[in-house]
């Protein structure tokens, strides 16, 4: 079975990842690509629905297993493959020419966390997972494009207490402060609401995407212009 797939169900293609935890490696950030290529090979299809098929997990985040390998063998340009092709999975979903709705389902931890904010649009359910940015436990610090677009999901005040303390937060609360959509009872729930809300687009893909592209430009700008100051000399975590 794949890492990531994707069906289609009407004209919402619906994205699965289904590794478990859901960590992200080079091989996810590939497949992911590989998934938005040929959704957007398919023109009638009108939107993105991102989830995954784990009871408990949306996505862990970086699977820090994997890369502290590459870091031991030395393999530094894996690493910064892995690095550049996360932020290209970043900001293809960010400039996507269709609706991206996460139906986040369980726990969203670290990069699992941000990929959602880089979506147009989220649902979580509430009776299963924690939202978190764990970094500040573990000594890994944000890129500068990683700030930037989970801002633009997430308020100031409250994406300030979650960066700096860690903090956990259910979907109610991200519902309070209008992060999510809504929160949903339940797995079933979820899936209902976020594939009936990407239901109810039918806009054209030139109008749609030069929309996200201007008022996402200074995000994009930020990824490609500062990452690199700290992927290049692979400067991604304290000592």
């Amino acid at each position: 079975m794949e890492i990531v797939q994707w069906e289609r169900q009407g004209h919402v293609a619906v994205i699965t990842m289904c590794n478990g935890a859901n960590r992200q490696n080079l091989a996810f950030a590939e497949r992911m690509s590989q998934c938005f290529d040929q959704i957007l090979d398919e023109q009638s299809i009108q939107a993105i629905v991102l989830t995954s098929s784990d009871e408990k997990n949306f996505s862990q985040g970086i699977d820090v297993e994997w890369l502290m390998q590459k870091f031991a063998a030395k393999d530094y340009d894996t690493i910064k493959t892995f690095m550049y092709a996360m932020n290209t999975v970043f900001t293809r979903l960010l400039l996507m020419p269709l609706p991206v709705v996460a139906a986040i389902n369980g726990h969203a931890y670290g990069n699992g966390a941000i990929i959602s904010c880089a979506c147009d649009f989220r649902f979580m359910r509430n009776d299963k997972g924690f939202f978190c940015f764990p970094e500040v436990d573990v000594n890994i610090p944000f890129l500068p494009g990683m700030i930037a677009f989970v801002k633009k999901a997430i308020p100031e005040a409250l994406f300030n207490e979650m960066l700096l303390t860690g903090k956990r937060v259910t979907a109610k609360e991200l519902e309070l402060h209008n992060v999510i959509i809504s929160s949903s009872e339940n797995q079933a729930e979820l899936l209902t609401q976020a594939m009936n809300f990407a239901g109810t687009f039918n806009k054209q893909r030139p109008i749609f995407g030069e929309l996200k592209k201007r008022k996402h430009k200074e995000v994009v700008r930020v990824i490609e212009e500062e990452d690199p100051e700290f992927i290049e000399p692979l400067n991604l975590m304290m000592k």
